[in-house]
């Protein structure tokens, strides 16, 4: 079965101050166990703040490293899920179904994509 990577997308800057809710994380949490229970989770975590990270870049002679966070950055990547699936079709019905416990007060996007095996 193919595996697929849900990137979750978020801007930063317009996330609810206190992070995610008690109610947010018991919704993820019964989403997350439903998942592992229907072997299609794989991994999942969140990620720290971009003002935590580091970008390493190579531009052909040298590598560079900067440390976050990037202006230039508006939208980054705030976590991650590893799905096993039977298809696309399966894969964004979950993924849909992750957007959909974060509530009103969120505006974030997942990037999925099939891993290539080879």
């Amino acid at each position: 079965m193919p595996r697929y990577l849900s990137l979750v997308r978020i801007d930063e800057s317009a996330a609810p101050a206190g992070g995610p809710s008690a109610e947010l994380m018991r919704r993820m949490g019964e989403l997350i166990e439903e998942m592992t229970k229907a072997g299609v989770l794989l991994d999942t975590a969140g990620l720290t703040p971009a003002a935590q990270a580091a970008r390493v870049d190579w531009d052909g002679e040298r590598v560079s490293v900067t440390d976050g966070p990037f202006t230039e950055s508006k939208e980054v990547v705030g976590g991650y899920a590893l799905m096993q699936c039977k298809d696309r079709a399966e894969a964004l019905e979950w993924t849909r179904r992750f957007l959909a416990v974060h509530g009103p007060e969120w505006t974030i996007a997942c990037e999925l994509r099939e891993i290539n095996e080879g």
